[in-house]
């Protein structure tokens, strides 16, 4: 019988499986295609004028504020995580989905309602100036960046962190308590050391978010790689030059990528299942601080921008503004976040059965190479496609079907880590069983793969429907002429100052995507799906 099981699982996988699996990766290598080839057509000169210039200090202010924000990630998400998992505190199910919630708010709508609010001539301002308070600090630049992006992404390492939770071995937590150990004591001294494997992953998750941004980062006139990449493609006839910035962007990712995904598979193999055996740890006279602190920072990650949208549209409706009709939009941002959700899940399917199903070298080495995605910059892969369009695909460009394959690029590797997590999971057997009954290979996985993959094929769904309805750079350089998104409404009006028109397409845009956040989270899946 084991002799059985061990062949099932190395059984050759069919070839209808590996084709699909090869061309989808091949598709998104693409972006890289295009910057080895472009960056390389004129020789030496365009890098040596790049690395004399410009790329030490981008280098230097990109890492500069990845790093920082990620530090504030984690001393705000490893108290939070905390007391939503272990910690006695009324609403514990409340708050966990509010800490996550941040994930459905894009950072430059965040940028937008800091700038307003924080400003030199801010709402905070104007009510501080009759109790003679002066000039508050400059908001824009490195503090303001670092602000707005560890509001917005800190639930990286949340999710990351509850999840390690989930599924950590509390029996040494245990015998601390019943050793008389404080919950302050056994956390320092026991909780946090088994900690650092999902600290390390959530920072390097920040750190792939932070290079990655564009919005925040060119609200607030923060000079990163991915402000001027887009910078240099707007304002230079050759594109040379943004093609070795972002080069030298995407080499510095794909480093932190590997590294991530070196630190995750390390997570999944030291992995239990025990954490609900362990009762909730009474935190007496620390509960009204806990609160205070987990109502603090769901103030200024969600209170803050919600509540300053929210306050545009009552000023332009009292004042008779002129509203963007967003019924179009809306329709559209719908229309590629399904769109972008079916095509990336059922591309991404046959990736991870040849994952979780077939184990081989090659299957091990095409999982990883669809993962090097994760580590381009919209703006990087949209450069490209613009690039592939006009040169190959003269009848794709401007046309949604080039966004969609943007999104496929993007967020195949969001798919593919849903997917893969969740065939892992279900027992092999029944397949063994559908071979051992004289099922071919194909018909296995179209009777009984697949259908064990469901649950994981909604969630995969889900959080790539998130993260396309919150993608700004690839859909501003992508979208045929006239198609207008709720991101491109958001950005077009906030950038020309018309910020009560900003406002109707931005709470839609986050109502939107917060219904996959607020499902993941309730059903405990999301912060899986992240590690």
């Amino acid at each position: 019988m084991v002799v059985r099981a061990f062949r099932s699982r190395h059984r050759p996988a069919p070839a209808a499986i590996w084709l699909p699996g090869l061309l989808v990766v091949a598709a998104t290598f693409i972006p890289a295609w295009y910057l080895a080839k472009r960056s390389s057509e004129r020789g030496w000169e365009p890098w040596q004028r790049a690395l004399e210039n410009s790329a030490v200090p981008l280098m230097s202010r990109s890492l500069g504020l990845a790093l920082t924000v990620a530090a504030a990630s984690v001393l705000i998400a490893v108290p939070a995580a905390w007391l939503t998992t272990r910690a006695a505190i009324p609403g514990r199910r409340i708050w966990a989905i509010l800490m996550a919630a941040p994930l459905a708010i894009p950072s430059y709508i965040v940028a937008m309602t800091v700038v307003d609010f924080l400003g030199p001539r801010g709402t905070l301002q104007g009510w501080l100036e009759p109790f003679g308070a002066g000039r508050l600090p400059e908001i824009y630049g490195f503090w303001g960046a670092s602000f707005t992006l560890t509001a917005a992404s800190f639930p990286y390492v949340y999710l990351v962190l509850r999840a390690a939770f989930a599924t950590a071995d509390v029996s040494e937590e245990e015998a601390s308590r019943s050793l008389g150990a404080g919950p302050l004591r056994t956390f320092f001294r026991v909780v946090l050391p088994g900690l650092v494997p999902a600290i390390a992953a959530g920072v390097l998750l920040v750190v792939l978010y932070t290079l990655s941004d564009f919005g925040a980062v060119s609200t607030l006139g923060y000079d990163t790689f991915t402000r001027s990449i887009f910078i240099e493609y707007q304002t230079s006839f050759d594109r040379t030059g943004a093609a070795v910035l972002g080069s030298m962007l995407a080499m510095v990712a794909a480093v932190i990528l590997a590294a991530e995904l070196g630190i995750r598979s390390r997570m999944g193999r030291r992995t239990s299942r025990r954490q609900s055996l362990m009762r909730p740890v009474p935190l007496g006279r620390w509960a009204w601080p806990a609160l205070a602190f987990l109502g603090l920072v769901a103030a200024v990650s969600l209170g803050l921008p919600l509540g300053v949208l929210t306050w545009w549209l009552i000023k332009g409706i009292q004042a008779e503004a002129t509203f963007p009709d967003i019924t179009l939009a809306a329709r559209h941002s719908l229309a590629l976040g399904i769109g972008g959700a079916v095509v990336s899940v059922l591309l991404a399917l046959p990736v991870a059965i040849l994952a979780a199903r077939y184990v081989s070298p090659l299957g091990s080495l095409v999982e990883q190479a669809a993962y090097l995605t994760h580590a381009l910059p919209g703006v990087v892969v949209a450069l490209a496609l613009v690039f592939f369009g006009i040169g190959y695909a003269r009848d794709l460009y401007q046309t949604t079907w080039m966004l969609l394959l943007a999104y496929v690029i993007l967020f195949l590797p969001n798919a593919l880590s849903a997917l893969r997590a969740s065939l892992l999971r279900q027992p092999r057997r029944l397949e063994d069983a559908g071979a051992s009954l004289g099922r071919s290979p194909l018909r296995v996985i179209f009777t009984v793969t697949i259908p064990l993959a469901r649950p994981g094929m909604v969630s995969a769904s889900l959080l790539v429907f998130l993260t396309v309805m919150k993608e700004l750079p690839a859909t501003l350089l992508l979208s045929p002429p006239g198609y207008e998104t709720l991101p491109g409404l958001v950005w077009s009006r906030s950038t020309d100052a018309l910020y009560a028109g900003a406002a109707l397409p931005a709470l839609v845009l986050v109502g939107l995507a917060a219904i996959p956040v607020a499902v993941l989270t309730w059903r405990g899946e999301l912060g899986s799906l992240e590690s």
